[in-house]
């Protein structure tokens, strides 16, 4: 039946009933934008191995989830539960996502799984357009879209039977770092946040590694490059892929690259559904964060924040200025002595999740 077809039936139903054609058309309208705006949720094939890059944890239970954000796209989640769970029980909850091009077999998994050992309910998400979620084109990046994913998570969260809704805190691993903070300073129903190995890559994009391409110039190069690729994948009907991390490896390639190499492109961390894995996000994916900077509203979050990273990591300087415009008692930057980047993805003698379950539990406890 047609849509048409359909406002007509109920107009002429609330005629029936005594309701005047005048009315009958406004609340026909009504009923009709009202089920125009309900969200289906996507069905999606979600993989029933464990085929994660860490091994599973007796202690934990896991199981698939699926949620929407508020742009209609379903998410793939890992739900990680303590084990033997009280039915009735209501425990505090953490979502986490990242690395940036990283999946939730990879790091997040790792954070949740952990998380979820010392007493919390933990879930471990694809980002929107990658992974095991829907969203297409595949492999897009939007700092407004990535924070929403966020949210969307604290949505799912807020209702699901063992959380406390009021005790919702959320992790962003690397790139997922900043879009964490992002969402913290947008979102008051996140009561703590931790940004692990950040990057800010509105500033990455816009200005290069080191801030070494913060100009004007180096800026509009880009965009002149993105615009001609644009037209080159509307041509082509198609988006071309970026590339994951290099392979192979150049034998000159900086320390943090050869990090990069060592997780994502071997047994440590390598996943099939992994864009650093294997060939990338779409070459036009970093457009919007050349426009859109995250942080913006960052010095207003009232909330807890934790950042940590690695001491020899290359990416130190973001942790470092995102902290400095923080304010408040509750904020604390904690840096891992000798540790690199990558350490903070997978290293669990390295990453300090003793300290990680201390913050959350002293703001979500």
């Amino acid at each position: 039946m047609s849509n048409k077809t359909n406002k007509n039936h109920r107009r002429k139903f609330l005629q029936k009933v005594g309701v005047g054609a005048a009315g009958a058309l406004l609340i026909g309208n009504a009923l009709f934008a009202r089920d125009e705006a309900r969200f289906k949720q996507e069905s999606l094939s979600l993989g029933k191995e464990w085929d994660k890059t860490f091994k599973k944890d007796s202690a934990v239970t896991h199981k698939k989830v699926t949620f929407h954000n508020r742009y209609g796209i379903t998410l793939a989640a890992d739900l990680y539960l303590p084990k033997n769970l009280a039915k009735d029980s209501k425990l505090p909850a953490i979502a986490i996502s990242g690395p940036f091009g990283a999946v939730k077999e990879q790091s997040s998994g790792l954070y949740a799984q952990t998380l979820a050992k010392n007493g919390f309910i933990a879930l471990a998400f694809d980002p929107s357009y990658t992974g095991e979620s829907s969203g297409t084109p595949r492999y897009v990046a939007s700092p407004d879209i990535n924070t929403e994913d966020f949210s969307a998570a604290v949505d799912f969260l807020s209702v699901y039977p063992n959380v406390d809704a009021n005790k919702i805190g959320i992790v962003g691993i690397c790139g997922f770092g900043g879009f964490a903070i992002n969402a913290a300073a947008n979102d008051p129903r996140i009561k703590a946040t931790l940004a692990s190995t950040m990057y800010d890559m509105s500033r990455v994009n816009a200005n290069g590694y080191f801030d070494k391409e913060n100009s004007k110039q180096a800026r509009n190069k880009k965009r002149k490059e993105l615009a001609e690729q644009r037209i080159k994948d509307y041509k082509a009907g198609s988006y071309t892929l970026a590339g994951g991390v290099v392979d192979p490896l150049p034998s000159d390639a900086p320390e943090f690259v050869k990090d990069y190499y060592a997780y994502y492109k071997t047994n440590r961390g390598y996943h099939k559904r992994s864009l650093n894995s294997n060939s990338g996000w779409n070459l036009t994916a970093s457009l919007p964060f050349l426009n859109m900077p995250i942080l913006t509203y960052s010095d207003e979050i009232e909330t807890a924040v934790l950042l940590i990273h690695g001491e020899k990591a290359h990416s130190r300087y973001f942790s470092e200025d995102a902290f400095k415009k923080l304010q408040g008692s509750n904020k604390e930057l904690f840096i891992v002595k000798n540790a690199s980047h990558t350490d903070l993805y997978d290293q669990v003698d390295i990453i300090p999740f003793a300290k990680i379950t201390e913050f959350f539990k002293q703001y979500l406890g």
